[in-house]
Parts: structure tokens; sequence; C-alpha cells
């Protein structure tokens, strides 16, 4: 039987490219803890591992330095890529929504916000999509209070409402497509259960192999887990999956996590050399 990483790498081959947002993934959870630069040739190292030609992967990179998420500084023949400004804010606000907790201290009210017809509007859609807000109608997005409110969405005009009653929930359900994120926090942990059970035998991985099953384990996790609003726990369906789907992503982080940096010590380079050490938050991570 194939290993279950073999098989995780074989489905993802199945679907549509999504290179560019690997890339995003890896500068998010692995990059930006070390400093946030990377040279083109250890991210080419590791889309090797996925049989990603190395044409795709620039490609991917030139379309993200256009598109304002990434910067390229050439020194010699050489280029190595960071974060942009534009989307340092993004990144942070996903960061939070990824690895910490979801927060404890709702107040049982929840933020409205009404967006406008500007030219800016499908800039805040993304960003607030991404900070966690739901739309039940064009124009109008939601989140619980205290959600931070991205910059992209200044302008817009904010109120405060209730969801303890029926008009609030049913807010509630137009806003987010809540069985969707359901069923994907289902397949999420239909796909890595396997690589769990493999580690929780004392299996170990490759210094590579770990740092390939670390980052497709978050690129799946985060395309679910960004789309989900993080309601308080008296607002979820009594059978709701996110929380398992959390804690088999954290076992698995946490089991990968050591040999995955050793690969980066090993491998990453920036335009100085060897990539700086991971920053101590990297270890709170899922609370490990």
């Amino acid at each position: 039987m194939a290993h279950p990483l073999s098989r995780i790498i074989d489905q993802l081959k199945r679907e549509p490219s999504r290179t560019g947002s690997i890339v995003i993934t890896v500068f998010g959870d692995a990059i930006v803890p070390r400093g946030g630069v990377v040279w083109l040739g250890t991210l080419l190292e590791f889309f090797g591992s996925l049989d990603i030609d190395a044409g795709v992967v620039r490609t991917a990179m030139s379309r993200l330095a256009a598109d304002g998420w990434l910067t390229r500084e050439k020194v010699g023949r050489n280029s190595f890529y960071r974060l942009a400004d534009k989307g340092r804010q993004t990144f942070e606000a996903a960061t939070r929504h990824i690895y910490d907790p979801p927060p404890s201290d709702w107040t049982g009210r929840f933020e409205l916000l009404l967006i406008g017809n500007g030219e800016d509007r499908d800039a805040s859609r993304e960003a607030l999509r991404n900070a966690g807000f739901g739309s039940p109608l064009p124009g109008v997005w939601v989140a619980p209070s205290g959600v931070p409110v991205p910059d992209q969405a200044s302008g817009a005009i904010r109120l405060e409402v209730s969801a303890e009653d029926d008009s609030g929930r049913r807010l509630l359900s137009a806003s987010w497509p809540l069985d969707r994120t359901a069923d994907a926090y289902l397949k999420f942990m239909k796909t890595f259960e396997p690589l769990r059970a493999v580690l929780a035998r004392g299996s170990e991985l490759s210094e590579a192999d770990a740092f390939t099953a670390r980052i497709l384990l978050i690129h799946h996790y985060r395309r679910v887990v960004l789309r989900d609003p993080l309601l308080p726990e008296s607002l979820l369906p009594a059978d709701w999956p996110g929380t398992a789907a959390r804690e088999l992503c954290g076992e698995i982080y946490r089991a990968l996590l050591a040999a995955s940096e050793q690969w980066l010590d090993e491998h990453g380079t920036n335009e100085k050399g060897p990539l700086p050490p991971a920053r101590k938050l990297l270890e709170r991570r899922f609370g490990a």
C-alpha cells in the first residue's frame, strides 16, 4: 500500500493547478517565521518533490509578484522573493485564523459592515473573506464582534447587531455556507487521518518528506479554515467537525515540525545565506 503522503500528493496532482496557492502556504507557514525572504532555488527544490515543473513555479511567482503579493530582488543571476507590504496584513490575519485557538470571549453580538460600489470593493471582498467575514447579501458583511476589520474595508459603514433572536440566526445561516464548510472539514480529516495513524505508530519521515507533508497539511487546512468564521460554540451544530479537524491538524503539525525545520536549516537560503532560525512563535502554533 502506498504511503499516505504519496496518496496526498497523487490527489493534489488530480486537482487543478494550485501552485500559486501552495507558494502562499510556504511563505506564510515556513518563510515568514524565518525572516520572510527566500531564494527561488529553495522553492524549486521543494516543488520538485511534488513533481511540479520549474517553469510552472516561475510562472506562479511572476503572477504573484505582478499581483502585488510578492516582491523580487535579483542578486547576480539569483532571484529572491519576499512578502510585499500589500499582503502583510492579510497574512497576519490568516496566520491568527489558522494557528491560534478560536476566541472564547464572544459578547453575543456581531459586526455588520456595509460596503459601497467603489473601485476598491473587490479588494475589500477578498480581505473580508480572509478575515472571517461572511456575506448574506451583496455589499453586506458580518462577523462575530471583535474580529478585526481589514484596512481594505476601513471605509465601510459599521453597525453592531445581536444574533440571539430568530432573525439574527437567519442572518448567520445566510452569511456562511456552514454545510459546505463541514463537508470540507470531513474531507480534510479523511485525507490526513492515515498520515496521523502512521506517525502515531512511530514511523518517521525523512526531513524532505516531513517538510512536504507539513506544507500540504497547512495548504489543505487553510483552504477550509479561512472560510470558517470560527463562530462561538453556542451557534454551531452539535456535531460540528471543525474542532476535530483542528485537533488532527495540530497533532500532525507538531509531529512534523522538528524534522521539517531541519530540512529548512539545511536547504533554505536567502540573499545572505542560510535562513535564520524560526521565531519562537512557530513553537506555539496549535499549542506546540
